[in-house]
């Protein structure tokens, strides 16, 4: 019994070493070229039909950015409550807070003609969108 024991020991660390050994090489050789199928392929197009397909959503999801944005001091995420966050650290003597808030501030301000931006870049995309017929 303990015979057969080795002898599947043995033949199991022969299996081991020689499955090791055979794929060592083959690991090794990292200059061999990938093959053709694993490979991205480049893009076809534009991807026009799938912006025009995801126009409602992109214009949607700006305008409430915008909304957010320029809403009053009430509204989490605006411009205006982040500004009355910036005087109440400076009145209440934090300087590092303020500063912090500041620069956050001034990122915020300046997402604003940003989004304007790409949503008067929506219209046209747009009145493209449906003259191609794909709105």
């Amino acid at each position: 019994m303990l015979a057969n024991r080795r002898t599947a020991a043995a033949i199991g660390a022969v299996a081991l070493a020689g499955a090791l050994l055979s794929a060592g090489p083959a690991q090794a050789d990292s200059s061999a070229p990938a093959p053709a199928a694993s490979a991205k392929s480049a893009p076809k197009g534009d991807g026009a039909k799938a912006i025009c397909k995801r126009l409602p959503k992109t214009e949607a999801r700006i305008g409430a950015a915008l909304t957010r944005l320029n809403g009053d001091a009430t509204v989490a995420g605006s411009i205006a409550r982040l500004e009355q966050r910036v005087t109440e650290a400076k009145n209440a003597g934090h300087t590092e807070i303020q500063s912090y808030l500041n620069d956050r501030l001034a990122f915020r301000k300046s997402l604003v003609p940003t989004l304007q931006k790409r949503q008067a870049d929506l219209k046209s995309v747009s009145t493209w969108c449906s003259a191609q017929g794909s709105k």
